[in-house]
């Protein structure tokens, strides 16, 4: 198994140096970047499976740097800040950050959540991604308008036979729409479905995810044919995946 590759975006060099010597000591590939001209610099140089990033990074703003990872690369990002606004918050899991951590943190814990958003986020090893024995009580693969979706395995095939790299926030957005499918769902529902604790009360949150799913999932993702806006309430899923051998 490969050596999976973390770039840890802080401008606090003990805060990188800490971080470093925790995920090397298990058994990552670490870089540093301190400013968002460095992480641009990193990414042109190699690719990462998972970026931390701090949202105060002097000159620069960390979700700036999140707009343009989230634009220009299918990489899951870890914010490990200390900004610990909810405004903040909830942009940062808009934007499509997979898990969020304020200082001080506990190195056990940034170690126990890298493993689970590198386990959820689609960034697997080659043989992971291809393994489908067909024993045990796995979920069925879901044929959906020419996709095909694997729920206990996140993983999202589209129409071409190429397997897509989906968010954890994207995922859990899927998911939620094909468990309650043909039923309108409310934005707030949708959140609670995807995130199960409080949010803050802004719609354009789960519009973006939404938009950012249909990318993923329509035929045209200007005109959706699948997840559908409901007026006045949310959206719905607008047929039943159908379970298919893969």
């Amino acid at each position: 198994m490969s050596e999976k590759k973390i770039l840890v975006v802080d401008d606090d060099s003990k805060i990188r140096t800490l971080l470093r010597r925790c995920l090397e000591g298990d058994g990552y590939a670490v870089s540093e970047a301190q400013s968002a001209q460095s992480v641009r610099e990193a990414f042109e140089a190699d690719q990462f499976d998972l970026v931390t990033l701090d949202l105060n990074l002097g000159a620069d703003d960390g979700l700036d740097i999140a707009r343009e990872l989230r634009r220009d690369h299918d990489v899951p990002i870890f914010m490990v800040t200390g900004k610990d606004d909810v405004i903040d918050r909830v942009v940062g899991l808009e934007l499509g950050a997979d898990d969020y951590l304020t200082k001080p943190f506990h190195v056990r814990e940034v170690l126990a959540r890298v493993k689970s958003v590198l386990r959820r986020s689609g960034k697997r090893e080659p043989e992971d991604a291809s393994q489908d024995t067909g024993q045990g009580a796995e979920d069925p693969w879901l044929s959906l308008d020419g996709l095909k979706v694997k729920l206990d395995r996140m993983l999202l095939v589209d129409r071409e036979g190429a397997e897509c790299d989906l968010t954890t926030a994207d995922f859990k957005l899927l998911a939620a729409f094909l468990n309650h499918a043909k039923k309108p769902l409310s934005r707030d529902r949708l959140m609670d479905l995807i995130d199960g604790q409080a949010w803050a009360p802004l719609d354009r949150t789960i519009d973006n995810q939404v938009a950012r799913l249909r990318k993923k999932v329509e035929r045209d993702p200007a005109r959706p044919m699948l997840i559908k806006t409901v007026r006045g309430i949310g959206y719905i899923l607008t047929e039943n995946a159908v379970a298919v051998e893969h």
